[in-house]
């Protein structure tokens, strides 16, 4: 799966979780928690639903790791490979 098709996904799961924010204008740089006001069930259920969606695994001692949708990305690719 390429970045674009990850990003989308990723995005789609963040929807689904907190469906008040606009997912077109999510920056790669922006910090979730504090920019989107998600609390730490929130990103927890992400992880969670990516995970599921990608088949990727992702350690709770690695959550906080992935504040940005860019590092969340990265390390989804990292994994992948």
């Amino acid at each position: 799966m390429n970045r674009d098709a990850l990003r989308q996904a990723i995005l789609e799961e963040l929807s689904d979780i907190a469906p008040d924010i606009d997912t077109a204008g999510v920056k790669d740089t922006e910090i979730l928690r504090e920019e989107y006001d998600l609390d730490s069930m929130d990103v927890m259920n992400l992880l969670i639903a990516i995970h599921k969606r990608l088949q990727v695994d992702i350690p709770e001692r690695d959550y906080g790791r992935m504040q940005t949708l860019g590092e969340l990305l990265d390390y989804i690719e990292r994994q992948s490979q």
